[in-house]
C-alpha cells in the first residue's frame, strides 16, 4: 500500500541521519556486540543499550527488519478486521519504536501513542527519528520496567515484538495477561525460531484462555496442528539491506529476510483466512505446490495446477504467508 511505502522511506531516511558522524566501523563494532547481547537472557533492570550511539547504531541495523516483520503481522491483521481500525496504541518494550511506526503504515493517521521501554537512551532515540513524521510527533515515550509490575492503560490495540525473549516465564505471562486485560487487539511478534516460536504459542494459549479471537496467522481458533517439537511456526518479510547491514554480515545482496512468528488477536469478532500459507511455495512445472494450515484444524498440501485457470495464477503470485486461497478466488485443488 503507497503510505506504508512512504512510511518506510521516511524511517529510513531518519535512520541514516542517526548515523552522520558516527564512524563506520565503530558501528559496525556497535551492532556486532548489541547482537551478541540484546536478544539474550538480558534482564529488564539492566538494558544494554548504554547511550546513544549503541542506540544509533542498534537501531539503524534492526529497526527495519523489525518494522517489516510487525507491518507483515499487521496487515494480516488488517485483512481479517477490515472494518476496525485502532484508535489508539500502546507499544509494550517498543524501544526505538519501529511497531509504532509498523501501526502507522497499515493504519496511516494520528492517534495517541505510547511507547513503553526501560532503556532511557532507546526511548530518547526513538522520540527523535518519530520527529521525522508528522504523524508520530505526539507520541509518547515512557519508562517503565515491563514485567510482572507492568500496568497499562485501557487501549484499542497493544503491539509488543521481540521483547518476550528477554523475560522470564512469570514475566511474559503477566504482560501477556496485562496486555489481553487493557486491549481491543493484541499483536505479539518474535524471532522466527523454535523457540520464538514456542513463546508465541504460549501467548497464543493466555490470548484465547482471556477470550480473544485468533486474528492472524492461524485460520482458528483452536490448538495448533504443529507436533511440538516437531516443526515450528514462521514466516519471513523482505528487508532492505543498508550498508551498515552490509558491513555488519558481508555479502552483497540488497536485500534479506527477517524470519518471525507472530499472532494477532482480538477480542471482536474477526475474519481470519481459509488457510495460510505456511513454506514458500513450490512451482514446478505446470503446478504449485502450496503447504496450507487450514480451518480445520489441519495442516496439508495443496496442489494447483494449469486446469484450475485462475486459481493457478494466483497460486504462482502466493507468497509465503499469504490468506489461501486470495479473496474471490474458488476452485478445487487436490490434497497431497
Amino acid at each position: 500500500m503507497n503510505v506504508s511505502v512512504s512510511v518506510s522511506e521516511v524511517l529510513r531516511g531518519s535512520l541514516t541521519e542517526l548515523l552522520d558522524g558516527l564512524p563506520p566501523k565503530q558501528a559496525a563494532q556497535a551492532v556486532e556486540r548489541l547482537i551478541a547481547n540484546y536478544r539474550g537472557a538480558t534482564p529488564t533492570d539492566a538494558p544494554i543499550l548504554r547511550d546513544r550511539a549503541d542506540v544509533a547504531a542498534y537501531a539503524a541495523y534492526r529497526m527495519p527488519a523489525t518494522f517489516e516483520a510487525v507491518r507483515s503481522a499487521l496487515e494480516a491483521f488488517a485483512d481479517a478486521a477490515p472494518e476496525w481500525t485502532p484508535g489508539a496504541q500502546a507499544d509494550v518494550g517498543g524501544g526505538t519504536g519501529a511497531a509504532t511506526w509498523a501501526v502507522n503504515a497499515v493504519w496511516g493517521g494520528t492517534r495517541p501513542v505510547t511507547v513503553l521501554d526501560w532503556a532511557e537512551p532507546a526511548l530518547a532515540l526513538g522520540r527523535e527519528v518519530a520527529a521525522a513524521h508528522p504523524e508520530l510527533r505526539d507520541a509518547r515515550w515512557q519508562r517503565a520496567r515491563i514485567g510482572s509490575s507492568l500496568a497499562l492503560e485501557a487501549t484499542d490495540l497493544v503491539t509488543v515484538s521481540y521483547v518476550l525473549n528477554e523475560l522470564a516465564a512469570a514475566d511474559r505471562a503477566a504482560l501477556v495477561d496485562a496486555a489481553a486485560s487493557a486491549a481491543q487487539a493484541v499483536v505479539i511478534v518474535e524471532p522466527g525460531t523454535p523457540d520464538g516460536y514456542a513463546r508465541v504459542i504460549e501467548a497464543r494459549d493466555r490470548l484465547i484462555a482471556a477470550g480473544f479471537r485468533i486474528a492472524a496467522p492461524c485460520p482458528h481458533s483452536a490448538g495448533c496442528p504443529i507436533v511440538p517439537g516437531s516443526d515450528w511456526c514462521h514466516f519471513s518479510a523482505r528487508v532492505s539491506r543498508s550498508s551498515l547491514h552490509r558491513q555488519v554480515k558481508g555479502g552483497s545482496l540488497p536485500y534479506e529476510d527477517e524470519k518471525f512468528s507472530y499472532v494477532a488477536a482480538a477480542r471482536f469478532p474477526v475474519s481470519p483466512a481459509p488457510s495460510r500459507v505456511v513454506r514458500r511455495p513450490q512451482i514446478r512445472k505446470g503446478q504449485v505446490l502450496l503447504d496450507l494450515c487450514e480451518i480445520e484444524e489441519r495442516l496439508s498440501r495443496t496442489t494447483v495446477t494449469k486446469k484450475h485457470g485462475d486459481l493457478y495464477k494466483a497460486a504462482r503470485d502466493a507468497d509465503w504467508g499469504d490468506a489461501w486461497p486470495p479473496v474471490g478466488q474458488v476452485g478445487c485443488v487436490t490434497r497431497a
